[in-house]
């Protein structure tokens, strides 16, 4: 995920200790629980309208975001831009989820300010979405399928670019966009689960090698716009030849 975000929190089942013990990364974001507000309402509150006339141009322009559209699409999994997106004020350590209960993404209208980091929080969860779609995740209760999700998410969504990483100030040559993965998967683990760091780096470094080599549905490591523009041209033409045969 992009700076921040957290990863795939369902909904709450349980109560008293035991709903404290596993809220699932719901405290991350309290208006899962509240009651939808009016159109009205909604429409006069300028984070919510910045969300989502940044959240139109993404899905529109950003060539990650279209690729991932198409992918679960063909997958059949249609996104609708209604049904499976959320403007939400969440805690202000994170920028969005996917809820697999609900299969919708939450974007936190309170914490993604800037076009670029809307792109990247969409893209990794796109990528969620997609893992959720294609394979039997099981995000509540299997920790290593959680970990292998949020490796991918971290190496395809341009989490780990160069720009990315400076714009942090970690600087590093040989190997260093892998260590940038396992950290952010790691970090985004430890965001909505109750686990020991110890536990969560056991399950990154377990399926480490796997997933970070699960390339679907880019191909490539998309390392720019340009990288995952090509990526989206050969997903287009990836069955242009057999369908004729």
């Amino acid at each position: 995920m992009g700076e921040g975000e957290a990863g795939s929190p369902p909904a709450a089942e349980k109560k008293g200790a035991e709903e404290e013990e596993e809220d699932f990364g719901y405290r991350l974001f309290p208006d899962r629980n509240k009651k939808p507000q009016s159109f009205l309402v909604r429409s006069l509150f300028t984070f919510h309208n910045k969300c989502q006339l940044m959240l139109k141009l993404t899905l529109e322009t950003n060539p990650y975001a279209r690729l991932l559209l198409e992918a679960l699409k063909q997958s059949g999994c249609t996104v609708f831009n209604d049904r499976h997106f959320s403007c939400e004020n969440c805690d202000g350590c994170v920028s969005g989820g996917f809820d697999a209960a609900t299969s919708q993404i939450v974007l936190c209208q309170n914490n993604i300010r800037q076009q670029s980091h809307m792109n990247r929080v969409v893209t990794h969860e796109l990528i969620h979405a997609f893992d959720h779609c294609r394979a039997h995740v099981d995000w509540f209760k299997n920790v290593k399928h959680l970990a292998c999700s949020e490796i991918r998410a971290a190496n395809l969504s341009g989490d780990c670019t160069l720009m990315n990483e400076i714009a942090r100030f970690k600087f590093g040559l040989k190997g260093h966009h892998q260590t940038c993965v396992r950290d952010r998967a790691i970090r985004s683990i430890l965001a909505v689960r109750k686990l020991s760091k110890e536990t969560a780096e056991k399950a990154v470094d377990e399926v480490f090698d796997a997933c970070f080599n699960d390339l679907e549905p880019f191909g490539r490591i998309p390392h720019s716009k340009a990288d995952a523009r090509r990526a989206y041209r050969d997903f287009q033409n990836r069955d242009r030849y057999t369908a004729n045969l």
